[in-house]
């Protein structure tokens, strides 16, 4: 494991240094090889991570690529570790989360346009109306989503969808084990669509930072009670 880590660290460093460029081709498997003193297995295996990673691409027939090494490309490959995310992780992931989303929902007040604002509405009428968790969090995700698209970055759609997944939330709304929690949730949905409405940034804000709050107590409570369960 330790060559293949060297392996890894080796490719990166060119990667850095400029000598593979996004989207450019690696040399032949034994050229690089033996440009970076490295086994064929070793550099098999660590060209492997790197393509779990993001950071390389096969082309099948063609060859292998660095990718375009976009941040929002590369934080996809942390969702899983999002999904997988149990006790005080989950709840650290949702403090970040807290940090950033509720200013991306404030700026996105001055952003939204008409047809925007009918689409969050017609979310959230179908967010009313789902029968189970997992119907209710598409349409919360969706809610949040088109919400911080608005402002137009990329990196921190992908990085918000990475901090609160979609398994995360079912987990923690399951966890909960009430009606009331989902009854809040609504509620602070439609506080944060009407701050949208009045264009009011602050109170976006502090809508937004209420809403992700309240879902940080859910998991409090879970886990002092035990009750969050991961999915089956």
């Amino acid at each position: 494991m330790a060559l293949t880590d060297d392996a890894i660290d080796k490719i990166k460093a060119m990667i850095v240094a400029g000598e593979l460029a996004p989207g450019s081709r690696l040399p032949k498997e034994e050229i690089l090889a033996g440009q970076l003193g490295l086994s064929r297995n070793s550099l098999r295996e660590a060209v492997r991570a790197l393509t779990a990673m993001r950071i390389l691409i096969t082309r099948q027939g063609d060859g292998t690529y660095v990718s375009s090494l976009e941040p929002h490309l590369l934080l996809e490959s942390l969702s899983f570790a999002a999904d997988v995310s149990q006790g005080e992780t989950a709840r650290q992931l949702l403090q970040v989360r807290r940090l950033l989303e509720p200013q991306a929902t404030g700026l996105a007040a001055a952003l939204l346009r008409p047809d925007d604002l009918l689409e969050l509405r017609h979310i959230l009428d179908r967010c009313r109306s789902a029968a189970t968790a997992e119907e209710f969090v598409a349409h919360d995700i969706a809610f949040h989503l088109r919400i911080v698209e608005t402002v137009g970055n990329p990196v921190l759609c992908m990085l918000l969808q990475v901090l609160s997944t979609r398994t995360q939330r079912v987990r923690i709304i399951r966890g909960s084990r009430t009606r009331q929690a989902l009854d809040n949730a609504h509620h602070d949905h439609e506080e944060i669509l009407r701050a949208l409405r009045s264009r009011d940034a602050l109170l976006a804000v502090s809508a937004a930072t209420v809403h992700i709050t309240a879902v940080e107590q859910w998991l409090a409570a879970s886990l002092n009670n035990d009750s969050l369960r991961p999915l089956e």
